[in-house]
C-alpha cells in the first residue's frame, strides 16, 4: 500500500510541468507586504510555471513565518531563512543556487517594482536571445515615481560612477529589479563580490563576457508598507562595490580599507594622547597606554563596520573578536619594532626603517584579522 502511495506521488510530479522561472525575492521586515506581493505575482505570471524563493534575513516582524504559513498551502512558495548574517546581493546569490529554474528573476517584496512586466522580461531573454533583461526607471517611459529631487540626484550620481566601469551598456544599473539567464548567473558567479546592496552591478561587470542586455521601462512605485533600507551604509557599500571592481583586481579592497583605517586610528591615538599628557597633565605613559586602547577599539569598530561588513560581529562576538585583535595587533607591534630595527642596523635610515616596520606591521595585522578575528 505504502509503495503505491509513493508511486503515485512520483507519477504526481513527473506529470507536473518543470518550474521555469525562479523569482528570488530577499526580504527583511517585510510582512506587512508579502501577501499582497504574491496575489500580484500570481496574477501577473499567470500561464507561466513560476516559484518565489523569499530569502529572508530573520526578519523581527516574522516575516519568514508568514512565508512558511503560505507556503503550506502553496508550493510556489519557498523560504530561506538566514540566522547570523545580512546583505541583498549574498541573499540573491544564495536564492539562485536554491533553484533548478532555467530563468532567474530578482525583484523586492516591497511592492516598488512592477511585476507586471515580468512576462517581458522573460520574453527579451527566453525568445529574444538576450542574457539579461532589466527593469529600468531610465529608458523610455521609465520614472522614479514619487522620488524627491535629492534622491533622484543621487541615483543619478551613483548611475553615473557605475557606468564607467560596466564591460556593458546599461542605463540603469543601479536597478534591483531584473532576469537572467541561468548561464549568465553561473558564469558571473566565480567573480562575484558578493556584497553590499546593487547586485545587478556586481554581476554584468564580474560577467567573463560581454552581457546581451534588454531594458524594459517601468515606473518606480511608492512604498506602502514597511521601511525603506536605504541608509549611509548603503551609500558606503555601494562606492566599496564600485571600487572592488574598478581596483579590487590589483589590491584588495578591505586591505585598503584596512590601512585606511589604521591612519585614521594614528590620528585618534595623537589626538587622545596629546589631551592627555598636554592638557590634563597625565604621566606619558598612562596617556599612551590609554591612547593605544582607544586607537585600537577605534580601529576595530571602524574595521567592523566598513572593511568586514559582510562579516560584521556583533554581541557577545564583537567583544571577543575586540580581544582577539588587540593579540592580532600586539604581535604586528612586535613585528614592527623587530623589522624595523633590523633595517635601522643595516645603516638604513631612521625613516625608512620605521616605514618599513609599520607596512609588515601593518600587513600582518590585516592578514591574521582576517584569518583569526573576521573569519569566514
Amino acid at each position: 500500500m505504502f509503495q503505491s502511495v509513493v508511486q503515485l506521488q512520483r507519477l504526481t510530479e513527473a506529470a507536473a510541468p518543470p518550474i521555469e522561472l525562479a523569482v528570488v525575492v530577499p526580504t527583511l521586515n517585510e510582512s506587512g507586504n508579502v501577501p499582497e506581493f504574491l496575489n500580484l505575482l500570481s496574477i501577473a505570471l499567470a500561464g507561466i510555471e513560476w516559484e518565489a524563493v523569499f530569502v529572508d534575513d530573520n526578519s523581527s516582524d516574522g516575516t519568514a513565518d508568514l512565508l512558511r504559513s503560505i507556503a503550506r498551502e502553496d508550493r510556489r512558495v519557498r523560504v530561506l531563512q538566514r540566522v547570523g548574517r545580512r546583505g541583498l546581493a549574498s541573499a540573491v546569490v544564495e536564492g539562485a543556487l536554491a533553484s533548478s529554474a532555467p530563468y532567474i528573476a530578482v525583484m523586492d517584496a516591497d511592492l516598488q517594482h512592477d511585476e507586471e512586466k515580468l512576462p517581458r522580461l522573460l520574453d527579451a531573454v527566453r525568445d529574444g536571445g538576450h542574457d539579461l533583461a532589466v527593469g529600468s526607471r531610465y529608458v523610455g517611459a521609465g520614472g522614479v515615481g514619487e522620488w524627491d529631487s535629492k534622491r533622484h540626484q543621487g541615483s543619478l550620481w551613483a548611475t553615473r560612477l557605475a557606468q564607467r566601469i560596466l564591460k556593458a551598456p546599461l542605463s540603469d544599473p543601479m536597478s534591483g529589479f531584473f532576469l537572467m539567464t541561468r548561464e549568465a548567473f553561473m558564469a558571473s558567479l566565480p567573480r562575484l563580490s558578493g556584497g553590499g546592496f546593487k547586485i545587478l552591478l556586481d554581476i554584468v561587470s564580474s560577467s567573463p563576457a560581454p552581457l546581451a542586455i534588454a531594458e524594459v521601462p517601468y515606473v518606480f512605485r511608492t512604498r506602502t508598507a514597511g521601511e525603506s533600507k536605504l541608509d549611509l551604509m548603503v551609500v558606503a557599500e555601494y562606492l566599496k562595490l564600485l571600487a572592488d571592481k574598478s581596483i579590487g583586481r590589483f589590491v584588495p579592497i578591505s586591505l585598503l580599507l584596512f590601512l585606511g583605517v589604521g591612519a585614521l586610528g594614528v590620528l585618534v591615538h595623537l589626538a587622545v594622547l596629546g589631551t592627555l599628557v598636554e592638557e590634563a597633565g597625565v604621566r606619558f605613559a598612562v596617556g599612551q597606554a590609554v591612547a593605544v586602547t582607544t586607537a585600537m577599539t577605534f580601529n576595530f569598530t571602524l574595521n567592523n563596520i566598513f572593511t568586514y561588513s559582510d562579516r560584521r560581529l556583533r554581541g557577545w562576538r564583537f567583544v571577543k573578536g575586540l580581544a582577539g585583535f588587540a593579540a592580532v595587533c600586539s604581535v604586528g607591534a612586535v613585528a614592527n619594532v623587530g623589522i624595523g630595527s633590523y633595517i635601522y642596523g643595516t645603516n638604513v635610515s631612521w625613516w625608512l626603517a620605521g616605514i618599513a616596520g609599520s607596512l609588515v606591521g601593518a600587513v600582518w595585522n590585516y592578514v591574521a584579522s582576517s584569518a583569526l578575528v573576521w573569519r569566514r
